[in-house]
């Protein structure tokens, strides 16, 4: 391993810009806004470096203006697919081979055009096409991508320093080669930050990949290939496809030469591949790394002893922000007797002061979900929740899709647990509460370990300190990321390594080193330097 090439973020993280009014960011950010609102972009997949056109155009429209256009995608079909896997085989030998600073480098100079001239572009385009407004587009489309292309290769370089040790006479050496095929990227609408992440983390580490991104979210992916085509990532490393998700896996799953799925997305889905890669394994030359973060019911417990305010502060930026389409978000609390009615008050009043609308104004916390289907699937859960039984609508439970996908901020009060806003995955701005005794703490604790089939965040607010480690011991097989006096959303790359387990994913940890090794088949390597000539052993006398 060579040194004194290693590189070291210069700060921590990224740094978020606040946007705040009158600042420069601001302006610039507006009128990139403004400007890419104003056209209209015909947006092509790019197979083995070609930009490829196709005639089936599908429009990109905004999730706050249904109505307007912001262009149209080429979509592919099972053809496009075989070209990109033959592109990204033929690229292999070159890639891999290329020394791993120059493949690091790469990643570093895309990082640096994000913090920089693509800062507006990537954070207007996440703005437009998925609905996120000016901070949760910065610190995903901007700061989250910069800090996972900058981490991976520290984390990169930390994998590679692990080596074994070497007796007298012998020199043992691990090599972390690339996987022996390909890897097959599906990223979701909710992060620019993971979808660039996905196909990224794979490719650094000598791999070639075929990366196929959301139909909501090919506005932002369109960037952030000519983010890494601008750096240098050259022809075939990533080819980025825009194909119906069940013809790319009938060809992606029955070529001999896959050799990974770096996927994120619903929990069915990724059961269904699991499910079509196991039934395919006679047909593969090697077992395919399967690495997923799928859905969640991510919870918020507070104790009888916390601070009702931080409570209700971190419900509302928790269960609400984008929408609550994280898969992260709250979306069920667990709330004393004791607390209940501070907490309720300071929650409607916080309600009642957001603003919902375009991301086009800052002042509004709220904007639209993704798309349709959403829109409805939610609709009918707050409908649903509405004319149930012993369940109480606290505040919000109005939606709008004349102009965009709109739907208020959501709380409902369930007495029974088990009610199903307290158990699925809604994926939208919803939040359920039940309150429980506040002397049956231990007792909560089983409910919400035993409620749902995910295991993704989860956050504990107390001021007892046994309360806190009695609710991280009883809950540490409930959630991957677990926070403590915090909502249960905003992991940061490097500091809070994200993936969780049960039915939420194979806890993989994006943002980590153990991210990366999934992404390596290591080979072990001893060298004798001076061999022996004789077969006796001394115990042979």
């Amino acid at each position: 391993m060579p040194k004194g090439n290693f590189f070291t973020p210069d700060s921590i993280n990224e740094p978020v810009l606040s946007y705040a009014p009158g600042t420069a960011e601001r302006d610039v950010l507006l009128s990139k806004y403004k400007e890419m609102y104003s056209q209209q972009i015909e947006v092509p997949m790019y197979i083995g470096g070609k930009e490829v056109h196709t005639d089936r155009k599908i429009p990109m429209t905004c999730p706050h203006e249904h109505q307007h256009i912001l262009g149209h995608f080429s979509e592919g079909s099972s053809a496009h697919v075989k070209d990109a896997i033959n592109a990204a085989l033929k690229t292999k030998e070159a890639w891999e081979g290329m020394i791993w600073e120059n493949r690091a480098s790469i990643f570093l100079k895309a990082a640096d055009l994000i913090a920089g001239p693509y800062r507006a572009k990537i954070n207007a385009a996440t703005m437009l096409g998925q609905g996120k407004n000016v901070h949760q587009a910065e610190i995903d489309a901007a700061c989250e991508l910069i800090d996972f292309l900058r981490f991976n290769v520290t984390f990169m370089q930390e994998l590679y320093m692990q080596q074994p040790i070497s007796s007298e006479g012998v020199w043992n050496r691990m090599e972390y080669r690339p996987l022996e095929g390909f890897v097959f990227a599906i990223t979701p609408f909710n992060f620019t930050a993971i979808s660039g992440n996905l196909p990224a983390a794979p490719a650094m580490m000598g791999n070639t990949v075929v990366w196929k991104p959301s139909y909501t979210q090919v506005y932002s992916a369109n960037v952030i290939m000519e983010v890494f085509k601008k750096a240098g990532l050259p022809d075939g490393v990533i080819n980025l496809i825009y194909v119906d998700g069940p013809v790319a896996g009938e060809v992606v799953f029955n070529h001999p030469d896959f050799a990974g799925l770096h996927f994120t997305g619903s929990t069915g889905v990724f059961k269904n591949l699991w499910k079509t890669i196991g039934a395919n394994l006679d047909t593969y030359k090697t077992y395919p790394r399967i690495v997923g973060e799928t859905g969640g019911k991510d919870f918020v417990v507070a104790h009888k002893s916390a601070d009702a305010k931080e409570v209700a502060t971190g419900l509302v930026r928790g269960a609400f922000e984008y929408q609550g389409q994280k898969c992260s978000a709250a979306s069920r609390a667990y709330i004393p007797s004791n607390l209940w009615d501070d907490v309720k008050k300071f929650m409607v009043e916080d309600l009642r002061s957001i603003k919902m609308g375009s991301p086009e104004d800052p002042s509004n916390f709220v904007n639209a979900v993704i798309d349709g289907i959403a829109f409805k699937k939610i609709a009918a859960y707050i409908d649903d929740a509405k004319a149930a039984k012993d369940v109480e609508l606290i505040a919000g439970g109005n939606y709008d899709d004349s102009k965009g996908w709109f739907i208020e901020p959501t709380v409902f009060l369930a007495k029974d647990p088990k009610y199903r806003t307290m158990c699925e995955e809604i994926f939208g701005p919803v939040l359920t509460i039940h309150v429980y005794d506040a002397e049956k703490f231990e007792e909560i604790l089983d409910v919400v370990d035993n409620t749902s089939p995910y295991a993704l965040t989860g956050a504990i607010f107390s001021k007892d300190r046994y309360a806190v480690d009695l609710a991280t011991y009883k809950l540490r097989n409930a959630a991957g990321n677990f926070y403590i006096n915090d909502k249960p959303t905003g992991a940061v790359v490097g500091q809070q390594p994200f993936g969780g387990a049960r039915g939420s994913g194979t806890n993989d940890k994006a943002g980590a080193m153990m991210n990366l090794m999934r992404w390596v088949s290591a080979r072990t390597i001893k060298e004798t330097f001076v061999s022996p000539t004789d077969y006796r052993y001394p115990f042979l006398g």
